[in-house]
């Protein structure tokens, strides 16, 4: 065997025996100390950005999509991972009729995502009370899963 060669195998050699002996050398595992991380809180406001990207805390209205309009909000919880509000909804799939008389519905925000000095909701789910009273082009419109804008900063 060549001298490069030789070199070059007992180093691959060496190198083997010290990964295999510093494996070996502490057959408990990992060592830990300290106390576990817990998630950071949210620092600062919790906002909802509108259709049209507006930073709105506790609204009382807001238009989600273009489809779905919430008003008359009354919020039950805010600013945790979920917030919670009654109101009234309608849209243009329910006009005329619900111009004079949306329909209850209860909203739940989620996927707060935290910035450096605030927070937005990512997610939108409006859950009409009464989802047979809805007319037949309600059928288009998307409840679940909506996506909201958050805003880079």
């Amino acid at each position: 065997m060549s001298s490069p060669w030789r070199v070059a195998v007992y180093c691959g050699a060496a190198l083997a025996a010290v990964l295999a002996g510093g494996c070996a050398a502490e057959p408990r595992g990992l060592h830990v100390e300290g106390p576990a991380l817990r998630p950071s809180r949210v620092a600062g406001p919790v906002y909802l950005a509108d259709a049209a990207g507006l930073a709105l805390q506790q609204p009382t209205s807001a238009q989600l999509t273009e489809d779905v309009v919430l008003s008359e909000l009354s919020w039950r919880d805010w600013g945790g991972p979920t917030a919670r509000a009654t109101g009234k909804l309608g849209g243009p799939w329910c006009r005329p009729k619900c111009s004079g008389s949306p329909y209850d519905a209860t909203l739940t925000l989620s996927g707060l995502e935290q910035q450096e000095r605030l927070a937005y909701y990512r997610r939108a789910t409006v859950e009409p009370k009464k989802p047979e009273d809805l007319p037949a082009a309600a059928v288009n419109v998307q409840f679940q899963g909506i996506r909201l804008s958050v805003p880079d900063l």
